[in-house]
């Protein structure tokens, strides 16, 4: 009863932070301005896009050491989570896998790639475990703890451990996903409510503008 009781409490804390970090994300978005190329594809631009994101080296679920070229070669979209957490993670990763494979059906390449916040525990075992139950083409990434702060602090990722047990505790973190695209960094943002149908929809938009 008590484990129900405080994976209840972090995961009603979990979605207050996320929406919470939705509405301050939405203020730092500015309507898209003339002259850009994917202006149609967009429901709003980010004003500081340019700042987000950054070159890192992780360890992907094989055990390989990956850069972010080799990882960001194609279109991509980025999701940070872990494989411990309850609810919201398995839920937005199979959306997201849902969206790679609408696009699969139009001939689109979209590569979906899963980035851990909970390096303690996800090993490269665990992420294969939990990216190949979603999508074969899925990449999973982990590192050290110093790799991984690096890695969300350029994405300005949140993060937060709930529970004082080595082992057995949650993480609070925001649950936006990205889509990025080689040369080109951040082109959009989506929140938990986009669907699988809107996620592929714009992305192919901007795909079809690369």
């Amino acid at each position: 009863m008590a484990r129900t009781a405080a994976i209840s409490a972090a995961i009603s804390a979990a979605i207050a932070v996320a929406a919470g970090l939705g509405a301050a994300a939405w203020f730092a978005f500015a309507p898209a301005p003339g002259g850009d190329r994917f202006a149609q594809c967009r429901e709003v631009k980010l004003a500081s896009a340019s700042q987000l994101g950054g070159p890192f080296t992780l360890t992907d679920q094989t055990g390989a050491r990956v850069t972010s070229e080799q990882v960001i070669d194609r279109p991509a979209l980025l999701y940070f989570g872990y494989t411990w957490c309850p609810d919201v993670c398995p839920v937005d990763t199979s959306r997201n896998a849902e969206a790679v494979e609408i696009l699969e059906e139009r001939g689109v390449d979209l590569r979906p790639v899963f980035i851990t916040i909970d390096p303690a525990r996800d090993d490269p075992e665990s992420l294969a475990t939990f990216v190949g139950n979603l999508h074969p083409r899925m990449i999973g990434l982990t590192g050290t703890e110093e790799e991984i702060r690096e890695v969300t602090r350029s994405w300005s990722v949140f993060r937060s451990k709930v529970g004082s047990d080595p082992e057995d505790y949650l993480m609070d973190h925001s649950t936006f996903t990205y889509l990025v695209a080689p040369g080109e960094g951040l082109l959009d943002v989506f929140r938990r409510e986009h669907s699988a149908e809107q996620i592929a929809d714009r992305a192919a938009c901007f795909i079809d503008r690369l």
